[in-house]
């Protein structure tokens, strides 16, 4: 390469040095890297959450259902705009009890599905934020 036997170790050293330096930095920004987005505590949950209260319907095999939701946004904005739609989410939520029977809600099975149809209808709804988790808080089913 070069003459100098000196200049050629140097040069050797260097790019050693540097490509160390680079792998050091490499794996030292993935370890500390972003962790990705936290799950929220109770408080930022409860915060975020709106009560849609006490809806009494008609099922379709003429039983009937007093139900109650916890439905969880992703932020304050989510919340307040999903509070004024309250009218919309009951309407979502009755029309879905309408068309569910009684043998649907034994088991969790029924629940989970009722739950994650609100959800996917209230989301075509929201336009600042989203829903994250529709919970049941009561049920009574005659």
């Amino acid at each position: 390469m070069f003459k100098n036997k000196l200049v050629n170790i140097m040069i050797i050293i260097l790019l050693s040095l540097t490509l160390v330096g680079t792998a050091a930095v490499i794996i030292i920004m993935k370890m500390s890297g972003d962790e990705g987005p936290k799950d929220p505590n109770i408080d930022e949950i409860v915060d975020a959450s709106v009560d849609v209260t006490d809806i009494t319907t008609n099922l379709l095999d003429d039983s009937f259902i007093r139900i109650s939701f916890k439905i969880q946004t992703d932020s304050s904005d989510a919340k307040d705009e999903l509070a004024k739609r309250d009218f919309q989410v009951r309407d979502i939520i009755i029309k879905e009890l309408s068309n569910m029977k009684s043998a649907q809600f034994q088991g969790s099975r029924g629940v989970v599905q009722l739950e994650d149809r609100i959800k996917a209808k209230v989301n075509e709804l929201m336009q600042d934020g989203r829903v994250v988790k529709v919970y049941t808080t009561s049920k009574m089913l005659q």
